[in-house]
Formats: structure tokens, C-alpha cells, sequence
């Protein structure tokens, strides 16, 4: 996991998800590739009440977007150089390699979701802030890259982390997804000084059996591990595992994000949803 795709707004939540992508990256000694989407005032236009205007109320509409749009773009440039001189991080343009964090910046227009995947299919992780978007880009963003990317998708708190790697929490279950999550949050985990690794038991428990499996094979790695096992008992899930997050003080969730079904596959599922509302914690989803 060397190479991190940072996803900037040029707006006031920048700085938390720039914090975030760095506590992932320096034990990774990782290179951060910092991209911000200049949304153009036509696709900003479709997701605000501009698509409803006419006439001159249109042009006006259009020329206060794209100077929003210039305004984003110069602070999110701003905000870039500000962090990587707080934080005395080299700028260049491609990995330096070596025990320290790098990090590029690049601008780029065009339809912002194929430009966002694009990238993120490029790169090792995604690093993003859970708000609804609000710099011109679809609300939906964030869902819709972690179920089209296919790259796992490190998703910022309302604070920034001190670390990652303290405790982490994986949200287990069987099923693919869950697999995925693990499988690619390994280069994460095996820097963990502990992992715990939790599953709710609703009506099949023999995943209490593939949990201490898991966590069996975590330890032969040399990863210190736990397990937590949950009795449902009726209660909604995403709010168990977010008291177990708090109660083991994770640093870090990770877990599968399910979409509701194939006919809205572009949606979360309603545990995933719910879990990130209530979980304030960086969570590394795949889906």
C-alpha cells in the first residue's frame, strides 16, 4: 500500500481527511496523491436547485457556480501547500521511495465521478470525509465510489486521528465483502499493535468458530488479536458494533459495505449507512 489517493473539496473538512490519509501513510512510509475535481457550473448545476432556474435566473445561477468553483479550487491548492509545510512533507511528482511520506497534487475537470474512479482504481487507497458533499459534487459520491472503485475506501471522521494503527476493530461476517475488507486492509492491520476482530451472532452461530479461525491465522502472522463475539437479541446491528468500537477504543474500523440490492446497487446498505452515522471513527471499507 504505497501509493494513497487523497480526495480534496477546498472546503473546511480538508484538513481532518488530509490528517487521516497521513496517519495511514506513515507507517506504510506511503506516497499521498492529493486530487481535487474542478466541478464544472453544468454538473454542479444538477445537484442544486440550479437545474430548476430559466432564463437570466440560469445564467446567473451558472456564473455564481463556476465562482465557486474557481473559489474551491484555490483553496483546496492552499490547503494542500499549507498541510505539507505544517507537516514538512517532500512535494514531487512520483514516489520518492525511502522511509518518508511524499505527496503530488493535480486538478482535473471533466464529469467528476469518472474522473474520481478513474484515479481510485489507479492507487492503493481512498482516502475521503463522510459529510455530504458540498463542493459541487453529487451527495452521493461517497457511496458511489466505495461500490464502483473497487479499491478499498478509508473514510475520515469528524476529528482527526492521532493513529491508525493502535486498535483496530474488523467487523466480521461471512461473506465476501468481508473477505475483501480484510484482505485489503492487511497492509494496515499487520502494523496494528492489536486487532480485534468482532461479529454479531444473529441466528447461525458458526461464526463464532470462522471468527476465532480468522483471528487464529492473524496471530501466526504475528499480529496481536482478539475476538468479540455480540448476541444480537433483537438489537439493530450498527449499533452494537459502534458501543463495541467505542468500548475497545479502535483507532480504526474495518468492514464490507453492501449495497441494498442489485436494483439499487448504487445505494448503501442499510447497515452500512447506519454504521457510518453512527460510528464517528475513520472507517476502511470495500465493497
Amino acid at each position: 500500500m504505497k501509493t494513497i489517493l487523497v480526495l480534496i473539496g477546498g472546503g473546511d473538512r480538508d484538513q481532518t481527511v488530509f490528517e487521516t490519509a497521513l496517519a495511514a501513510a506513515r507507517p506504510l512510509s506511503a506516497h499521498l496523491d492529493f486530487l481535487h475535481i474542478h466541478v464544472g457550473a453544468g454538473e454542479a448545476a444538477r445537484h442544486t436547485s440550479a437545474e430548476f432556474a430559466r432564463g437570466a435566473g440560469l445564467r446567473d445561477a451558472l456564473d455564481k457556480l463556476d465562482t465557486k468553483a474557481r473559489s474551491f479550487s484555490e483553496v483546496a491548492a492552499g490547503n494542500f501547500r499549507d498541510f505539507c509545510t505544517r507537516w514538512q512533507i517532500e512535494i514531487c511528482d512520483t514516489p520518492a521511495g525511502g522511509q518518508h511520506v511524499t505527496a503530488s497534487y493535480r486538478e482535473e475537470t471533466g464529469d467528476s465521478l469518472e474522473r474520481l474512479t478513474f484515479h481510485a482504481r489507479h492507487c492503493d487507497l481512498v482516502v475521503m470525509g463522510r459529510a455530504k458533499q458540498k463542493q459541487g459534487l453529487a451527495q452521493d459520491t461517497l457511496e458511489r465510489l466505495v461500490l464502483g472503485c473497487g479499491r478499498p475506501m478509508l473514510v475520515a471522521a469528524t476529528a482527526a486521528p492521532q493513529r491508525l494503527t493502535g486498535t483496530i476493530m474488523v467487523c466480521w461476517k461471512e461473506s465476501g465483502n468481508a473477505a475483501r475488507a480484510v484482505a485489503a486492509a492487511m497492509p494496515i492491520l499487520a502494523k496494528a499493535k492489536r486487532v480485534v476482530f468482532t461479529s454479531v451472532v444473529e441466528r447461525d452461530e458458526s461464526v463464532v468458530d470462522a471468527v476465532k479461525d480468522l483471528a487464529r491465522q492473524f496471530a501466526w502472522n504475528g499480529v496481536a488479536t482478539e475476538t468479540q463475539i455480540i448476541p444480537a437479541k433483537g438489537r439493530k446491528i450498527p449499533g452494537m458494533l459502534s458501543a463495541a468500537a467505542e468500548e475497545c477504543n479502535a483507532d480504526l474500523v474495518v468492514m464490507g459495505a453492501y449495497g441494498r440490492s442489485r436494483a439499487r446497487e448504487l445505494l448503501f446498505g442499510s447497515c452500512t449507512e447506519a454504521f457510518l452515522h453512527h460510528a464517528d471513527r475513520p472507517i476502511l471499507l470495500m465493497h
